[in-house]
């Protein structure tokens, strides 16, 4: 179909971009204890009095008080802005940007999930552009360097300390805003598994499969290089291995220290070769339904994978050999889905939500073809009936 090679055409385009405009990357401290040492680094740079982008449950949990100490015994005074919530509005980033200027900040340290460093990355950027968020979203909207973003993030998920993009939502419309640009990225970040050990069994299967989720589509998507399917298999092998054993056993360091490690080759991996319709799905129930993104993802990911076979199946068995899974030269793609089924039983992710309205299927399909025509490369083309099919079978009756 003709609008079919007008999407390859402008995701191919896309591709390109990604290979010819910098990618930076954050300096990365990594392990436990980073965080000390991402927090002297910024004292070392001069940095005094920073607003410090968080959650409230992470205040309630004590995390909160632990980066201040450590902060206040560099003399490095963080003013906490907590007001951040699941799938953050416009809203809450411009509340965050009011306690920026109140406080006379020099810059922005993120600390937690992909929620806070979204709402955090959006601040920064509207630090010196003073525009609408709706004119900073899209592809390379972001016109002047935000202010100066370090991050800790608290879940081992969404990447975003190492990826170009923030999504926040239209509280009226409910529908979610892409921001992306290099300049979003992080100046520095810790992945600090001491911060991830209270991290509830629910909070880290969900995040955790947002990790993999970035991964097989980046592994699968028509724009992945050599590069960016390293970093997949990496991703993925590591969140076979240690997310269970995070899940089962919330203190054990090595698992969290490898599934953070997971989560940030996944981001590195689906910054140049970009997302498919698993998301398209999850930021459409997150913006709907208030869904969390990581618990959005494992709902739609399977059936996905299952619809794309016919275009995926080689890149599926090749993902069954590396990860060991396929033995003695049976490696498949239908084993691959049948041990991520596995996977998910084991770590107790739902397949299906009673939360979604058969009756916005309509609205639902148009916001998910949108987003993912005319954001992925996706390897298969759904059509408005076939994503109907696919949301209904999601939906539980």
């Amino acid at each position: 179909m003709l609008k079919h090679r007008l999407y390859r055409t402008y995701t191919a385009g896309l591709k390109v971009a990604a290979h010819i405009l910098p990618m930076p990357r954050p300096t990365l401290f990594s392990g436990p204890g980073s965080m000390n040492e991402l927090l002297e680094s910024m004292t070392e740079l001069g940095f005094k009095r920073v607003l410090l982008v968080t959650d409230e449950g992470l205040v309630q949990v004590g995390i909160v008080d632990k980066v201040l100490e450590a902060a206040a015994q560099l003399d490095l005074q963080l003013d906490v802005f907590s007001q951040v919530k699941p799938d953050p509005t416009y809203d809450q980033v411009e509340s965050g940007l009011e306690a920026y200027h109140r406080f006379h900040c020099e810059g922005i340290l993120a600390l937690g999930g992909g929620s806070a460093m979204d709402c955090a990355k959006v601040i920064a950027a509207k630090v010196t552009n003073k525009r609408p968020i709706k004119k900073l979203a899209g592809l390379l909207k972001v016109w002047r360097m935000p202010a100066p973003l370090f991050a800790i993030p608290t879940t081992a998920g969404t990447g975003s300390e190492v990826t170009i993009a923030a999504v926040v939502s239209d509280p009226s419309s409910h529908i979610k805003t892409p921001l992306m640009d290099p300049k979003l990225v992080p100046l520095m970040a810790a992945l600090d598994a001491n911060l991830m050990i209270g991290l509830p069994p629910k909070i880290t299967a969900d995040t955790g499969v947002d990790a993999l989720t970035h991964a097989i589509e980046a592994y699968v998507s028509k724009n992945a290089t050599q590069e960016t399917m390293a970093y997949s298999v990496a991703a993925i092998k590591l969140i076979f291995k240690y997310l269970p054993r995070a899940v089962m056993q919330g203190d054990d360091v090595e698992a969290r220290h490898k599934m953070a490690m997971a989560s940030y080759y996944a981001g590195l991996a689906f910054t140049k070769a970009s997302l498919g319709y698993v998301h398209a799905f999850a930021h459409t129930f997150g913006a709907r339904y208030g869904i969390p993104h990581g618990m959005a993802n494992g709902l739609a990911l399977l059936p996905v994978l299952r619809f794309s076979l016919s275009e995926i199946e080689p890149q599926l068995r090749k993902l069954d050999e590396l990860t060991a899974e396929g033995q003695l030269g049976n490696a498949s793609a239908q084993h691959f889905l049948a041990n991520l089924e596995s996977l998910f039983s084991t770590i107790d992710i739902e397949q299906t939500s009673a939360l979604i309205q058969r009756e916005d299927a309509d609205a639902l399909v148009d916001l998910i073809l949108k987003e993912a025509h005319w954001n992925y490369p996706v390897p298969k083309f759904m059509n408005r009936e076939e994503c109907t099919q696919l949301l209904l079978n999601i939906s539980k009756v």
